[in-house]
């Protein structure tokens, strides 16, 4: 399988998961989240998906400053509705990270390791998404905002005429490239960015 090679420079996310512990699934059930993961989870790469991944690597470095984040232990809320903008799209690449879903998830054992109600959308929020801890019920309010990350001048030309199917070959791969370009700016040089993530400790 062949894929930008940025993706395997995108720093990793490490949690642990004491479902996965009890299981026998992973040894201490530490479990380490790479880009690449959720790029096949979504099925593609793109700045929501960037994006997505970001806000949950953020979020978590400042609730969890000195451990590894728990995951079944975050609840996750967004301020718009699923259907709303790319907040679904968003939803599905945090749920998959941290283990926080609505209703959908596991309901857990003996009244643990539950990972449902752990996810809502429509809230009140000065923010896009908030996270927080249950057992200590630390906040934080996170917003994305890649437009300030420049595409090369080419791409929207480019991805005009791949979507009505005018494009050569090479044209194709020339707006495939470009896009990733793109997606890799703001994964690997976010920090040059200061508005890309803005991040409130509640």
């Amino acid at each position: 399988m062949k894929y930008p090679p940025f993706f395997d420079r995108v720093e990793s996310i490490r949690l642990y998961d004491p479902l996965a512990e009890f299981l026998g699934s992973f040894e201490k059930g530490e479990i380490e989240i790479r880009y690449i993961d959720v790029a096949k989870f979504a099925g593609h790469s793109c700045p929501t998906v960037a994006g997505a991944y970001l806000i949950t690597q953020e979020a978590l470095k400042a609730l969890y400053p000195d451990s590894l984040p728990v995951r079944g232990e975050i609840k996750v809320s967004f301020k718009e509705q699923p259907h709303e903008g790319v907040a679904g799209v968003i939803a599905h690449i945090v749920s998959n990270i941290t283990g926080a879903t609505e209703k959908s998830g596991f309901k857990g054992l003996n009244g643990k390791f539950s990972r449902v109600d752990l996810m809502a959308f429509g809230q009140d929020l000065n923010a896009s998404a908030q996270f927080e801890r249950t057992d200590t019920h630390r906040r934080v309010q996170i917003t994305y905002n890649p437009q300030g990350v420049p595409a090369d001048p080419d791409m929207q030309p480019l991805m005009q005429k791949s979507l009505q199917a005018i494009a050569t070959e090479q044209e194709q791969k020339r707006f495939g490239q470009l896009w990733q370009k793109r997606v890799e700016e703001i994964l690997c040089n976010s920090k040059s960015y200061p508005d890309l993530i803005t991040i409130e400790l509640q």
